[in-house]
């Protein structure tokens, strides 16, 4: 590991701190840093002495989402198994056996947002700005992130989310439920720090139970619904609808939708 990674990994005794290190770009994730990301999950999970882990981002954001170029760029894979390669990453991360922890500020966009959704607290610094924009590139939120907002509210939350694509700030996040707690950004390390050093203290089997029976409440639904959205994600990739919005964008025009 060196400094220009794009993702970093200190581990503290019993906590492992994971840091996306894009800053100049918000922490932008694409497949190297997702790569290297998930590398170090499956390291981490093998580890016995890793009790609790703090996912953070250098810089500014969290993370700014996925780097779209990149989905128009995926030699030799079909769209189906570009969008499956993302959702086993996804299911390393919701299965992780030990408690991950979030400190969110900035951008909280896209991707990143729905995988924070799954591990198990967020907490959010002050400058948070969370956002499921997919709807506005042509596409679906396809890592599981609107079957946690249907957990966390209900029905109308995913879909004001899903649908306007709108930004939630800090407070209401903490209202609606996305985040445990708000603090200072300044503070926000710290806090996040002081809570899996906390939880890496108490009984590991006992957090294991704890979590297995939480996650046992919804896990049927977020598995079913990364299914319906591996499909559902290819064939937006690959629509009319979504080339059209491409092509209006890079000509300045109005987009002429046809629904397929």
């Amino acid at each position: 590991m060196v400094d220009d990674d794009p993702v970093l990994l200190e581990v503290k005794g019993g906590v492992a701190v994971v840091s996306l290190n894009r800053p100049d770009q918000h922490n932008m994730v694409g497949d190297a840093a997702d790569a290297l990301f998930f590398r170090y999950l499956d390291l981490l999970r093998n580890d016995r002495d890793v009790r609790a882990v703090v996912w953070r981002g250098n810089g500014p954001s969290f993370s700014s989402g996925r780097d779209l170029g990149e989905l128009h760029d995926h030699p030799g894979a079909t769209d189906l198994e570009f969008v499956e390669r993302n959702q086993w990453q996804t299911r390393l991360l919701y299965d992780f056996p030990v408690p991950i922890i979030c400190a969110l500020k900035g951008w909280v966009l896209g991707i990143q947002l729905e995988r924070a959704l799954l591990c198990d607290m967020r907490v959010a610094g002050e400058s948070v700005a969370m956002a499921l924009p997919a709807v506005d590139h042509g596409l679906i939120p396809d890592s599981a992130g609107v079957a946690k907002l249907f957990e966390i509210g209900g029905s109308a939350l995913a879909l004001d989310l899903a649908l306007t694509g709108r930004r939630v700030g800090a407070e209401e996040a903490f209202q609606l439920g996305l985040v445990t707690q708000v603090v200072p950004d300044e503070e926000l390390d710290e806090v996040v720090l002081g809570l899996a050093e906390s939880i890496a203290e108490r009984p590991p089997l006992a957090v294991r139970m704890i979590r297995e029976h939480v996650q046992a409440l919804a896990s049927a639904d977020v598995r079913a619904t990364l299914q319906r959205e591996l499909t559902g994600q290819a064939m937006m990739l690959g629509s009319h609808d979504r080339r059209e919005l491409l092509r209006a964008r890079a000509e300045d025009r109005e987009p002429t939708y046809e629904r397929r």
